[in-house]
């Protein structure tokens, strides 16, 4: 199962042609017959030149000689030599043997023989029955690396400045040699501006210094074909200078000869080389174009180039050797033309102009194409080449030339094109094109195969191509037959030939199909036709469905040491079975275990910052793949800076900088600078500056006498660094203090004494050794100078003797060895405070309400108060009650005024209660003497509700009802009312009646009620302010035992048992509906009736009016509820107050009365006591069961 890929040239099937005949066109061009090796067995075809050594070829003279030729052919060639222009006969020489199956020599001269005995020119010859194919002229050389011969050197001596070049000139070897300087220790020779070789091995020095004399010059040779070096014998140079020059003179000469004081002579620039002023240089194309200028003088000349007329070519050009020389690749003879080198220094210039010219050895426009042709048909062979000088072009037939061979009718030579026409099978051969000039040779075999060959498809039968849907599927059908075969494709076993026009054939039989889609899968035929007959081949086609990526890995972002995890999910064609591998930057995965793959994920553990990188998630199956990709980044907080250096250090003011650490991929925002005081707080960082993350320098405020230390932490978005080390020490100079302390006060502990408070300077702060402090103290009011006392490092100093609470002007100072601080700022204080000696007048009291009470006083004079007003205080305790005249202890209660303030409120107050209090002042000291007690008495209230509420003895027509005062009545209870209604069985409220009760009585009996009948009760007490809070309750008349028997008498009859379960059975069902509406909310349909009769005397009544809240079946349903004190909406409403909290003191204790509530006092109790007889005295029968459900 393959899919062959290619582009070659198309044609386009079009839709509105008859039946579609797909015409591969006669190729003037060469066709290359298909080494196929079914299609081999028995085609003949001529033989073609594979492989041959190449033309210029040197040997290595210590290792056999190998002279390739390979050739293929149907039959197999045969192969013959010639060496110089004659046939070489191998059979005769031991020493060579050609391969088997090749034309390929071996020359043994490894065992004896000498290589120059082999040099010449070799040719091969291929041939078979259908034409000879020849190589070109192999020329065979052996390698040569002479020695230099033997010469004397003389030392060479010469005056600093001038200009000198050693020659290397050395022997002449094939190849030519790589030439290099060196000293006796291998150590190549420095080269500059000044000092250089140049292309032909020479060492050129533009001007000598004295550094330049040594005695082991030595220029060598590198004969890379043999892997030999030669070497020349070493020169010695010595560069004298004018001293020594001037010695030598002395000695020889009269002193008229002497040199002058300058060492050489400046001088322009000359060209050592080339010579002249111009030079011509011709190079050949495709080469490397080498120009050389090297000048000498003083100062050392700078070469330019300039091209005349023109400009360097861009990208071709390069200059080595220190700009000495020019070189362009690929030289074309548009790089021919005057190139101009330029010597210059500070003297002067010199130009040379070379003249190049660029010429060709041959090169191919068209080379000649094998062509098969079948009997009677045309073609043409063309040979075209291009050189400077134009080439000549000649040929041969099978390696003769064509003037000599046979004649043929259809062939007619034209130059460089031979034309066919009509051909035979006789006109198979091999054609030769050479093409040549002065500079070299082309050589190229082209055969003509005439056959004659019924259609054959190459490629195997029944292929199966799967290809992935929307990609372009390409079918297969290799063919060869001549003439050369039409082409056409079909679709399916009964199918008509392919007319659509998404198909597409190529030239090589091979069907495309753009865009496959799943309706494409099917089996196609291919046919070949052509007159000598006709093949076809079946090929089959499915279509799969692409390989997906639908959950790709995503960019992520990691601390260092954590975990992250890639997930990558593939959805394939579930007939592919795919792979999945993960790459990490192109690779594969580390083999780490910290590496985890399973189905669908990648998981790294424990990142490094070496896991930093792309993944790539790779789905292979056997059709496709895809790939998706995403960037770890690694990330931590900053490594510590380092390198922290201390520069322009002065008093007040030091440089500090750093190197910043590596920000671990996340861009450093900021750092900051901490100081260490190692005089006086060792081993304690205090925060110094901070600076942006781009600045790694900060000029840092100092204090004086401080033996500082800095570090550096770095910080980035995910924290700070850890710190860097700490920079060296650096000790400023003492100084006097900067500042003075702060938070200073002036507070007496005692009347008579003045205690001077403030927070010292830390050593930090001191500015230098010594520190101590002027405390000062003067009167405010007074005309006292200034009195001042030095104390050492405390914070605390007390002035005795002072006047009892009198203002003070205070100021600290502080001072060290080095001098004063600043003069400090002055503050006011105050001596020590008594308590008040005066108490408030004028106290008197206005009843606001019952609960409620407001007091007013004068203030006290400030003279009095002899300190710091702290507020007025308000004691007040209740006394007797005004309805019991009982004196008993109350404890007081305290309320706190802050500040001037002359009047307060009392809240909380009990009714009809008698009242004391008095007022003192409050200052720093504690409390003045009290003012004289006033009394006043509350108002009645409303009372509580009554303690308790029980009915007992129910009779068949009476209840009787017990009931307990209310535990705070609030006033002289004058009545208590009574209210009932009975309760039908359907929970409906009869008429309501209202009972008055004298207040002294606590038991009353109902008479002339309903038997079996449940009332309701509703009950409160009431004083002259109104009437208080209600209790409720609830109770049942007994039976009439005659009715009783009687019902238990008709019990016993079957006919009413049955009656009663029919009757229980449509109870229960009512039940159930009941149970459906009430879970769906709203009222008992008493309470619907009432809303829609509104008659007074069944209206709920309510709290504030005295009448009663609505029946609630929260509550009623159940017949026999024990001890309801609450209304029947479940609330207790509280008296209203107007009352208002804003004047209401603070208490001290937190209390205003003695249960601990400040309003809720008067909240009615809620006991239950159980209500006797409610249960026992109904008898269990038949009809009250059923009157209760009526």
């Amino acid at each position: 199962m393959q899919l062959k890929i290619m582009m070659p040239k198309k044609k386009h099937l079009s839709a509105g042609r008859a039946p579609l005949i797909l015409f591969l066109c006669q190729m003037i061009s060469a066709l290359e017959v298909p080494l196929d090796p079914k299609l081999l067995e028995d085609l003949v075809q001529p033989p073609t030149i594979t492989q041959q050594s190449p033309k210029d070829y040197i040997i290595d003279p210590r290792e056999n000689i190998v002279i390739q030729c390979e050739a293929k052919g149907k039959p197999p060639p045969s192969f013959s030599w010639t060496r110089n222009g004659t046939h070489f006969d191998i059979d005769k020489d031991p020493l060579v043997t050609m391969k088997s199956g090749s034309g390929t020599l071996t020359v043994n001269i490894m065992s004896e023989g000498k290589a120059e005995t082999y040099e010449g020119v070799y040719q091969c010859t291929a041939r078979n029955e259908r034409g000879a194919a020849i190589s070109n002229n192999i020329v065979i050389r052996p390698s040569r690396s002479p020695l230099w011969t033997k010469e004397k050197l003389e030392r060479i001596t010469l005056r600093n400045g001038q200009s000198l070049v050693l020659p290397c000139r050395p022997p002449v070897g094939l190849p030519p040699p790589i030439i290099f300087w060196m000293d006796n220790s291998f150590q190549r020779l420095p080269q500059s501006e000044r000092v250089s070789q140049g292309l032909n091995g020479d060492l050129y020095f533009s001007n000598v210094l004295p550094e330049d004399t040594r005695e082991d010059y030595i220029c060598y040779a590198r004969f890379n074909h043999t892997q030999t070096i030669q070497q020349k014998q070493p020169i010695s140079v010595k560069v004298i200078s004018v001293d020594e020059l001037n010695d030598t003179i002395a000695a020889n000469l009269s002193d008229t000869e002497f040199y002058g004081a300058k060492s050489h002579r400046e001088r322009p620039p000359t060209f050592l080389t080339p010579e002249g002023n111009a030079s011509r240089k011709e190079e050949l194309r495709g080469n490397v174009l080498s120009l050389e200028c090297i000048a000498e003088g003083l100062p050392t000349p700078v070469i330019y180039w300039i091209k005349e007329d023109g400009s360097l070519p861009i990208n071709r050009t390069f200059y080595r050797n220190f700009k000495k020389t020019l070189q362009i690749v690929q030289v074309t003879e548009a790089d021919s033309g005057n190139y101009q080198c330029i010597a210059k220094n500070a003297l002067g210039a010199i130009h040379h102009t070379i003249s190049v010219t660029v010429k060709a050895a041959p090169y191919w426009i068209i080379a000649p194409q094998n062509l098969v042709l079948s009997p009677g048909e045309d073609g043409t062979l063309i040979c075209r080449a291009n050189g400077n000088p134009k080439p000549r072009i000649s040929w041969l037939l099978n390696g003769v030339p064509i003037e000599i061979a046979p004649d043929d009718p259809s062939r007619k030579i034209d130059g460089d094109t031979i034309i066919f026409s009509n051909v035979q099978e006789r006109s198979s051969a091999v054609y030769q094109c050479n093409a040549s000039n002065e500079y070299g040779y082309l050589l190229a075999n082209a055969f003509v195969n005439v056959l004659a060959e019924p259609p054959r498809i190459l490629t195997s039968a029944d292929t199966l191509y799967q290809v992935i849907a929307n990609r372009p599927a390409l079918l297969d059908c290799a063919f060869f037959g001549s003439p050369l075969p039409t082409i056409e494709w079909f679709k399916g076993a009964k199918g008509s030939a392919l007319r659509e026009d998404i198909y597409v054939l190529h030239e090589n039989g091979t069907l495309e199909i753009p865009v496959a889609q799943k309706d494409s899968t099917g089996t196609y035929t291919c046919v070949a036709r052509n007159k000598l007959g006709m093949a076809k081949n079946d090929i089959h086609l499915e279509i799969k469905d692409p390989t997906r990526i639908i959950k790709q890995p995503e960019y992520a972002v990691v601390q260092r040491g954590s975990t992250v995890s890639f997930e990558c999910i593939v959805k394939h064609d579930h007939t592919l079975i795919p792979t999945v591998m993960w790459l990490k930057d192109h690779r594969e995965l580390p083999s780490d275990g910290r590496f985890t793959v399973d189905e669908d994920r990648l998981v790294v553990a424990d990142v490094n910052d070496d896991d930093g990188g792309t993944y790539t998630c790779v789905a292979n199956t056997t059709l496709d793949n895809v790939s998706a990709s995403a960037v770890l980044s690694v990330v931590d907080v900053p490594n510590p800076p380092f390198d922290l250096e201390l520069t322009d250090q002065l008093d007040r003011s030091v440089q500090l900088s750093w190197t910043p650490g590596d920000d671990n991929n996340s861009p450093i925002t900021k750092f900051i600078i901490e100081y260490e005081d190692a005089m006086h707080e060792p081993g304690l960082w205090h925060h110094q500056t901070e600076v942006p993350g781009a600045q790694t320098t900060a000029q840092l405020k100092l204090s004086p006498y401080v033996n500082y230390s800095f570090r550096v932490m770095a910080v980035n978005s995910l924290g700070r660094s850890l710190p860097s080390e700490a920079s060296e020490q650096y000790l400023t100079k003492a100084a006097e203090p900067d500042k003075n302390p702060t938070a200073v006060e002036g507070l007496g502990s005692e009347p008579d004494n003045l205690v001077i408070t403030w927070k010292p300077l830390n050593g930090f702060e001191s500015n230098g050794p010594g520190l101590q402090y002027k405390v000062s103290w003067r009167q405010k009011d007074g005309d006292d100078e200034w009195t001042s006392m030095v104390v050492a490092d405390v914070s605390k100093y007390i002035v005795s003797g002072t006047p009892t609470f009198v203002p003070y002007l205070i100021k600290v100072q502080a001072l060290n060895d080095a001098g004063f601080a600043p003069e400090p700022a002055v503050v006011l204080g105050h001596s020590g405070e008594d308590l008040p000696m005066v108490a408030p007048g004028n106290v008197h009291v206005n009843v606001v309400n019952s609960t409620l009470a407001e007091v007013h006083w004068d203030p006290v004079p400030l003279k009095s108060i002899r300190g710091h007003l702290q507020g007025y205080r308000i004691y007040y305790w209740k006394a007797q009650s005004s309805s019991t005249r009982n004196r008993r202890h109350i404890e007081k209660k305290i309320l706190t005024f802050q500040g001037s303030k002359t009047h307060g409120m009392l809240p909380g107050l009990e009714p009809f209660s008698h009242y004391t209090l008095n007022v003192r002042v409050v200052n720093g000291k504690g409390e003045g003497p009290a003012s004289p007690d006033r009394v006043f008495n509350t108002p009645e209230g409303v009372p509580s509700a009554p303690s308790s509420l029980k009915i007992v003895n129910p009779t068949l027509d009476s209840l009787t009802l017990e009931w307990e005062p209310p535990s705070h009545p609030n006033g002289v209870l004058t009545e208590y009312t009574l209210k009932y209604q009975p309760i039908n069985s359907t929970h409906e409220l009869g008429p309501l009646v209202d009972l008055k009760i004298p207040a002294n009585k606590t038991r009353w009996t109902l008479k002339n009620l309903n038997f079996s009948t449940r009332y309701k009760f509703y009950f409160y007490a009431q004083t002259a302010a109104g009437s208080g809070n209600q209790i409720t309750e609830e109770a049942i008349t007994t039976v009439d035992e005659a009715m009783a028997s009687r019902q238990v008498d008709i019990a016993t009859q079957g006919w009413f048992i049955g009656l009663m379960c029919a009757v229980a059975l449509l109870i229960l069902i009512l039940l159930i509906v009941c149970f459906i509406r009430r879970n769906k909310g709203g009222k008992y349909p008493v309470k619907e009736k009432e809303d829609a009769h509104a008659d007074p005397e069944i209206q709920p009544m309510k709290e504030d009016d005295g009448t009663f809240g609505e029946y609630s079946d929260a509550e009623d349903h159940k017949p026999l509820k024990k001890g309801s004190r609450t209304p029947s909406d479940r609330t207790v409403k509280k008296e209203d107050s107007d009352d208002s909290l804003v004047d209401y003191g603070e208490g001290v204790n937190g209390q205003f009365n003695e249960d601990g509530s400040f309003i809720g006092q008067y909240s009615g109790k809620k006991e239950k006591e159980p209500a006797e007889g409610n249960e026992s005295s109904e008898a269990p029968s038949p009809v009250n069961a059923m009157n209760s459900f009526v």
